[in-house]
């Protein structure tokens, strides 16, 4: 094989090699372009869902239909909602209740599902500490 040849054929491929290059580049570009859009919303919808959530937590008390005095309710927001004092109006507590607010289609983390089961299976205790 004759030099000149052998040169064209490496040339030859770098441009192949390089055109393949900027059309896969182009063709990600342009699928990301038709996708960002998409990722934007889902983003927004998420965030809308997470700040109704968190706003839902803190007004649950005072919604009608709530079964609990939201005198007697404390708000923790983590790992538990609410913690409700039943009978503290009265100076007479007599029960403390664990409360979850959810929202829509949400469920249980992990961490609300253990503590859930802590609960039921009475893993609760009192403890003081006196400094």
């Amino acid at each position: 094989m004759e030099p000149i040849f052998i040169l064209f054929i490496i040339i030859g491929s770098i441009i192949f090699l390089w055109l393949g290059f900027k059309i896969g580049q182009l063709t990600k570009d342009q699928e990301w372009v038709e996708k960002l859009p998409k990722i934007k919303q889902d983003s927004l919808d998420r965030s809308k869902s997470v700040v109704k959530g968190q706003v839902s937590e803190q007004l649950a008390p005072f919604l009608p239909d709530f079964p609990f005095n939201s005198s007697e309710c404390k708000f923790l927001g983590k790992p538990i909602d609410l913690l409700v004092f039943k009978g503290m109006d009265d100076n007479n507590i007599n029960e403390v209740i664990f409360v979850e607010v959810k929202t829509g289609k949400s469920t249980l983390s992990s961490q609300e599902r253990k503590l859930r089961d802590a609960i039921k299976e009475k893993r609760v205790k009192w403890q003081e500490y006196r400094i």
